[in-house]
């Protein structure tokens, strides 16, 4: 083992091991997967409202009047506009698991004081006033939407950590043995669920007496708007994919880890395309959401590995690569990548390492680009399953747009010119193990392919 595999191992391994198990940012990571199929729904009837087929609007209209786009955005809204209030439970649920309490109490009571953080207000601005004004409404979908997600994050994790300190100090109200087991749990849960309730509704009073006025104005100021100019940059981003791809070289879900902080900024920009895209915007405000990394960029999942997958396929000489390729082109096609990233492998692998975290770095540079120059539509809003495979899932999520395909197949290309010289490389290593020759017989057998 040479001296940089040792230092890896030694070093970097336990300080990764440690953040990757790390179960506030494990909770933040299952708790907004929880949101995931929701917002595929309501993204069905995005598409569907949104469909560019010529005389589609006429025909719909015909069938169901012209409030028929506005009657398809029904299911949108009820799907995207409780983002945080999902994410409010999922987060403290998933919390409430790995402290071995119980979990639909601690989403509860997360929701609960996720409602009372939130101003039953909304800022109104009467005809020819300067100033809006703040009136009495509902339940306001704004905050309960993408914009309160990093409220809601917060809130169920302080929420269940409160929670479950008061039940493992056992200071709760206990019920006699006779009394039905679900009765008792309800009574468990009086005092710790008080308490957040409490000390959120004191914090509240405190925030209205200062310029911030809600809970959700302090976060944006404080967290949201800091991370959201770190998510909405070209360096952003590229710090961002860089810590990813480094992480899955070490054997680390860079996604998983990476996107406890990044995807709630991400999740917020792409519901902003999503709005101007119902309010019929020619220009969308935000390029980097979710859907611009998943599927543009990491086609065949972390380091756009398909064209690895399609080199192995077709060009290997050595049989283990070959074998390989057969097991990994089915999975690839859907955006799955394990057997690649462990089998080959690609982990503390010092040759495959290099195209691996290049070649998403070189695929956010050049798809911005394109973006930013008007050639390539932007993401619409649309969430689809990221195991959608190429080139179906860039012309969903850009609205059917024929440039979203269109750059999924320029980066494949793009994909395949940097991993080349490097599977070349390993791909010789490999069949002279296998074959114990030197690596002249090598060059010259495989220039005769």
């Amino acid at each position: 083992m040479s001296k940089y595999e040792q230092f890896i191992e030694s070093k970097v391994m336990p300080v990764a091991g440690r953040i990757a198990g790390q179960r506030h940012l494990q909770s933040l990571r299952d708790g907004l997967v929880l949101t995931m199929p929701l917002i595929i729904i309501g993204s069905i009837f995005l598409i569907i409202a949104n469909l560019p087929i010529p005389g589609y609007p006429e025909f719909m209209a015909s069938i169901f009047g012209d409030a028929w786009k506005a009657k398809l955005n029904y299911p949108v809204g009820a799907t995207f506009d409780i983002m945080a209030l999902i994410a409010a439970f999922g987060v403290a649920y998933r919390l409430a698991e790995k402290y071995s309490v119980d979990p639909l109490t601690a989403g509860a009571i997360s929701v609960t004081a996720f409602l009372l953080a939130t101003p039953y207000e909304v800022p109104f601005l009467p005809d020819g006033a300067k100033e809006a004004v703040m009136v009495g409404g509902g339940i306001p979908t704004s905050l309960t939407g993408s914009k309160g997600l990093f409220v809601a994050m917060i809130i169920a994790i302080l929420s269940t950590e409160i929670y479950r300190y008061i039940l493992q100090k056992k200071i709760v109200i206990k019920m006699p043995d006779g009394v039905p087991p679900a009765v008792s749990k309800s009574f468990v849960a009086l005092i710790p669920g008080f308490v957040v309730v409490t000390l959120v509704w004191v914090l509240r009073l405190i925030i209205e007496q200062t310029d911030f006025h809600s809970l959700h104005n302090v976060v944006s100021e404080i967290i949201g708007k800091p991370l959201g100019a770190l998510g909405g940059s070209l360096t952003g981003n590229l710090v961002a994919v860089f810590i990813i791809q480094l992480l899955w070289t070490f054997g680390l879900h860079g996604s998983s880890i990476v996107g406890s902080v990044m995807n709630p900024i991400w999740l917020g920009f792409m519901d902003e395309n999503r709005l101007a895209l119902e309010k019929g915007a020619e220009q969308l405000p935000n390029i980097f959401t979710l859907q611009f990394f998943e599927p543009l960029i990491y086609m065949g999942g972390g380091g756009c590995t398909f064209a690895l997958v399609v080199l192995m396929f077709f060009r290997s000489r050595s049989k283990q690569m070959k074998q390989l390729g057969k097991l990994a082109i089915g999975p690839g096609i859907f955006n799955i990548n394990e057997p690649l990233v462990f089998g080959l492998p690609i982990v503390l692998n010092p040759i495959m390492m290099i195209p691996f975290i290049l070649t998403p770095i070189v695929l956010t540079i050049f798809t911005y680009i394109t973006m930013s120059l008007g050639w390539v539509a932007q993401p619409a809003g649309i969430a689809v399953p990221w195991t959608i495979p190429p080139i179906i899932g860039g012309y969903l999520v850009t609205g059917g747009k024929i440039s979203g395909a269109v750059i999924q197949l320029v980066n494949f290309i793009i994909s395949l010119a940097i991993y080349y010289p490097f599977f070349r490389a390993w791909d010789k290593q490999k069949y002279k193990e296998e074959n114990n020759v030197s690596p002249t017989d090598v060059n010259a057998k495989q220039k005769v392919v």
